[in-house]
């Protein structure tokens, strides 16, 4: 129930001026959120390569209601991917939503930014991870994946979400053609008809992804690029202690080396794991988001656990 009602709030545009006109909030949603500038993002990137550690920038935003919105969006990302071209021992790249590029508005609109967006990441060396949202958008997104990779692009990857029940067979399909894939558990409220809608079923449906994209980068022989920029087929990101040591097992059983997977986490959640992982030998990569449209990604953070509530709340009778 609550859970349900954080991610209404997400996406409710009266709740948004509400909380970000609160100066707590920042201050509590900047434990998650790398800071509004992307200089803040690119500093957080060095201090995270010099512990080992990869990053995905995120330059925040979703859901652009006009062209011109989309077109800003695109213009933002660009700059992020100069920022990374311009610094070659950066060790990072870049993630983007396709309706902060226009896929609410105009299918084919969204398809010439991230065109645009493809080709310029290849310019500064760079791999692009295309997030998967909402179940509305699902379909759309994995048809543009593979439109790009018809024009010829093969920097570009996308992502699954373990609590659907499609998720088994896109995942099937995607890695088929060597698709760089991002397990997650999923994010948003999804119908009983669509998603598991007990926690138990989710975690079973990871591991059995998790397994299929591990034995894929095993018959692919895939594995992290030196620069730290392109990632191996199983991008397995999780906080989940349970879920991360299944992974790190399966992955022993049938002999995939430690740079044929890596393991994503969140800017600012579970750093002693991060930096296990490093000192194991596993490439992590951390996903790093920042910029002015916070608000939609700290809620879900905040529905995400519990104890991320009850840091909000602490922040709030401190203000």
């Amino acid at each position: 129930m609550l859970r349900s009602f954080l991610i209404y709030l997400s996406k409710a545009a009266w709740a948004q001026k509400l909380v970000t006109g609160w100066g707590f909030a920042w201050r509590t949603a900047s434990r998650f959120v790398a800071g509004t500038k992307l200089s803040d993002a690119m500093r957080v990137v060095a201090e995270l390569n010099a512990k080992g550690i990869n990053a995905t920038l995120d330059h925040l935003g979703e859901h652009t209601n006009t062209p011109e919105e989309a077109q800003q969006a695109t213009d933002d990302i660009f700059a992020t991917l100069d920022a990374l071209g311009a610094d070659s021992s950066a060790r990072g790249n870049v993630s983007i939503k396709l309706t902060q590029i226009g896929l609410g508005l105009d299918e084919s609109l969204c398809a010439q930014n991230l065109e645009r967006i493809l080709a310029r990441a290849k310019q500064s060396n760079t791999f692009i991870r295309v997030d998967i949202e909402d179940t509305p958008y699902t379909d759309k997104t994995i048809n543009l994946y593979y439109l790009m990779r018809e024009k010829g692009y093969t920097n570009v990857g996308t992502a699954v979400q373990a609590y659907l029940y499609r998720a088994e067979a896109d995942t099937h399909r995607l890695v088929q053609d060597k698709t760089p894939l991002r397990l997650v558990k999923g994010a948003y409220m999804e119908p009983p008809e669509k998603a598991f809608p007990r926690k138990a079923d989710v975690d079973a449906n990871y591991d059995l992804l998790s397994k299929i994209l591990i034995d894929a980068s095993v018959t692919s022989q895939t594995k992290l690029s030196g620069d730290g920029r392109f990632p191996p087929i199983p991008a397995i990101a999780s906080q989940d202690d349970k879920r991360i040591a299944f992974a790190k097992q399966y992955a022993e059983k049938v002999g995939l080396p430690k740079d044929g997977l890596e393991f994503q986490m969140l800017y600012g959640i579970r750093r002693d794991l991060q930096e296990q992982l490093v000192k194991e030998g596993y490439p992590v990569r951390v996903y790093v988001p920042f910029g002015t449209h916070w608000y939609p990604y700290f809620m879900r953070r905040l529905a995400e656990r519990p104890a991320n509530i009850w840091f909000f709340i602490s922040n709030f009778f401190r203000k």
